[in-house]
């Protein structure tokens, strides 16, 4: 099944809208795969990951998501976001999938940051 990396309540009512939930749907809708919103949610808000580094934007997402295991025990998810950076939050979301007890968790983004190394 393709899961949304769900925003929290507060960037929802900012934006009105969960941009990887209309991905998320698009995508299950063209290849018939189930979307299922309700497999993951955020339990916790955090700041923005922008300017942090790699260490500090997984301390920012650790434990920001639980996973329903009514919808994903035993089952294969697809994870689905806009844009990865760091692979964080993807990380946070697949733990909690796997503590619901997914057998296997995959992450799929419509775009990747390549982040320069200093000296490069």
């Amino acid at each position: 099944m393709l899961v949304p990396v769900p925003t929290s309540r507060a960037r929802q009512r900012q934006r009105g809208y969960n941009q990887a939930a209309m991905l998320a749907r698009a995508l299950a809708e063209g290849v018939g795969i189930p979307f299922c919103p309700q497999a993951l949610h955020r339990v916790r808000s955090t700041p923005s990951q922008v300017g942090l580094d790699q260490n500090a934007r997984r301390e920012n997402v650790r434990g920001a998501f639980m996973a329903d295991p009514r919808w994903v025990l035993g089952k294969r998810i697809v994870v689905v976001d806009d844009v990865c950076t760091s692979g964080a939050t993807l990380e946070a979301c697949a733990a909690a999938l796997y503590q619901a007890g997914a057998r296997s968790v995959w992450g799929f983004t419509l775009a990747r940051v390549i982040l320069q190394q200093e000296g490069c």
